[in-house]
């Protein structure tokens, strides 16, 4: 008995020893939303390195924000699963009951591990990896518990991805060209330096992450097409003609701070080379960032802020793009340049695809909608989003002042007549309001 009874004192002293080596205090320090803004900055830029575009990218945002927001929200009873209302998504794996779990932890192991899948330069992701969770690992939390953690997160993410093959984007890539009809005034013809085919043309045929369809909400028409110089079109040509001729400073200040081309090509004489920028859709995930930050979120609050934003900017995309190929309106730099002045260039390089409407303006006043929701009306914040290209920082008094001043931007630079710009502003606002209407992340 004697001997019965110092063999249990003993293995209480072992097993009360291996409890106190672990911290008790892991799961506090778990819940830091810096994690979360590390892994979509990552992201970011991978996306401006592999030269993404911006619709593309739009898709690797809302597929890796969706698969951290999955895997986080068991650890927040207060909010739900988006499956059943984003589309097409099922309910995925669940965590064992009655087991713990670090679900920041899985959170970042689901964001990477998709994102990884999505782009092209992994090896960044694997060097993020290494860091994040190397910083879970000084946290001390139980062996089990991260590795119980870590594989639930993986499982969140292969839910995820498995729900992304069905969205048509495969079938998308072997897709024809779209035809360019020069012969019709009116239609879009490529543009210089590059005179690049035009962009993603079938984005339309997408899967929405939320909307009905790509024209649930059809964007107002543009201005009807004329090259009679009493014609309202040719009034908003002449519009952008004299603004670019005027050279006016703060104008062409905000058209350079907007810019977000992914890659603009620079030609001197014989010599080409391409800049690459941060995308539309990049800039707005990092104003959601610098939003979250000057709010104190939690992890949680700043993992809903980031799956938000990019459903309301990848459907923005979708509904633009379907206007864009159904107008398929000419660009007012190949409109001056044949009815006004042959030599007329435009401050900042013409992308490829058609002109309304503005895709900057629409998922602007998207994310501007959204955040607005999320934040209030009069949440001013400083993005200093375009300091790392020599641009300063700037302030705003909210969200919707920003997307405007997007809107604006398109014509100082000479790339979209006005009505463009008003148009996709009030579209992409309705497409906002459907994303806060369709997606309920608190119970």
């Amino acid at each position: 008995m004697k001997h019965t009874l110092t063999f249990f004192f003993l293995l209480l002293i072992l097993s009360t020893t291996g409890c106190d080596k672990y911290s008790k205090d892991y799961q506090q320090k778990a819940n830091n939303a810096e994690f979360v803004h590390a892994g979509i900055r990552r992201l970011t830029d991978i996306i401006r390195h592999d030269i993404f575009a911006p619709p593309l990218s739009s898709r690797i945002y809302t597929y890796s924000s969706v698969a951290a927001y999955e895997a986080l929200v068991p650890g927040f009873p207060e909010y739900r699963s988006l499956a059943g209302q984003l589309n097409g998504l099922t309910p995925g794996p669940q965590p064992e009951a009655g087991k713990e779990y670090c679900y920041p932890l899985a959170s970042a192991n689901a964001l990477l591990f998709v994102g990884k899948t999505l782009v092209f330069s992994e090896g960044d992701v694997e060097d993020l990896k290494e860091k994040i969770f190397d910083d879970f690992k000084q946290m001390n939390m139980p062996p089990d518990v991260y590795d119980r953690s870590m594989a639930y997160g993986e499982a969140v993410a292969k839910h995820i991805l498995a729900w992304s093959k069905k969205d048509n984007y495969a079938q998308t890539r072997s897709m024809p060209k779209f035809t360019i009809d020069t012969k019709v005034g009116s239609r879009w013809r490529p543009t210089p330096p590059m005179y690049a085919d035009a962009l993603e043309p079938h984005w339309p045929e997408i899967r929405p992450w939320t909307l009905d369809s790509a024209s649930q909400f059809p964007a107002e028409p543009p201005v009807a097409f004329s090259t009679d110089k009493n014609s309202d079109f040719y009034k908003q040509a002449m519009e952008v003609y004299e603004i670019g001729k005027a050279k006016n400073a703060e104008n062409e200040a905000t058209a350079w701070y907007w810019d977000d081309n992914p890659f603009a090509m620079e030609v001197s004489g014989h010599m080409a080379f391409g800049k690459k920028k941060i995308s539309p859709g990049g800039h707005w995930m990092n104003i959601a960032a610098h939003a979250s930050r000057k709010a104190n979120a939690d992890i949680m609050l700043s993992t809903e802020t980031y799956v938000r934003v990019a459903c309301a900017l990848a459907d923005g995309f979708i509904a633009c793009w379907d206007a864009k190929y159904k107008t398929n309106l000419i660009r007012p730099e190949s409109y001056i340049n044949q009815y006004i002045d042959p030599e007329w260039m435009p401050l900042i390089q013409t992308p490829p695809f058609p002109e309304h409407t503005s895709g900057h303006s629409t998922i602007s006043s998207a994310a501007a909608t959204v955040l607005t929701h999320l934040y209030g009306d009069n949440f001013s914040f400083t993005d200093s989003t375009e300091t790392e290209f020599g641009i300063p920082a700037r302030t705003f008094n909210s969200f919707r002042e920003a997307a405007d001043q997007v809107g604006m931007s398109r014509l100082y630079g000479g790339i979209h007549y006005r009505q463009g710009n008003l148009a996709g502003l009030k579209n992409g606002r309705e497409i906002g309001d459907w994303v806060i209407k369709k997606v309920q992340t608190r119970k």
